[in-house]
């Protein structure tokens, strides 16, 4: 899984929720989200196998960067399931979802052979 990641300058944790009002940043908020759903991501034998920091844009919007690229690995998509079905991930998630502005997240595969473009 290819994530792109980019975060808000403040949480928007919700309103009832402990963190909310607290003055707390999107890395802050993604850095709860990574605490607490970083075992489960493990359980489910999740690995990351690439991570990158931004640059800059060569070809696409300019004012699009992220603040987190990552590849993630999953067994299979029934571990990725697994995850995000887990009831720990989904009160943790809270996290993410105050955390990011927006993200993308690709499934891929890998592929063997050629090594050239085209």
């Amino acid at each position: 899984m290819l994530n792109l990641v980019r975060l808000r300058d403040a949480a928007a944790y919700p309103e009832g929720h402990a963190l909310h009002g607290k003055d707390l940043t999107g890395a802050d908020a993604y850095a709860n989200y990574g605490r607490e759903t970083g075992p489960i991501f493990q359980r489910n034998n999740g690995t990351i196998v690439w991570r990158a920091r931004f640059e800059a844009v060569l070809m696409g919007p300019s004012n699009e960067h992220w603040d987190h690229i990552f590849v993630a690995r999953y067994p299979n998509a029934k571990a990725f399931l697994a995850m995000i079905t887990d009831p720990e991930y989904q009160r943790a998630v809270v996290h993410r979802q105050s955390a990011v502005l927006t993200s993308r997240l690709i499934r891929t595969k890998p592929s063997s052979g050629k090594s050239e473009f085209g």
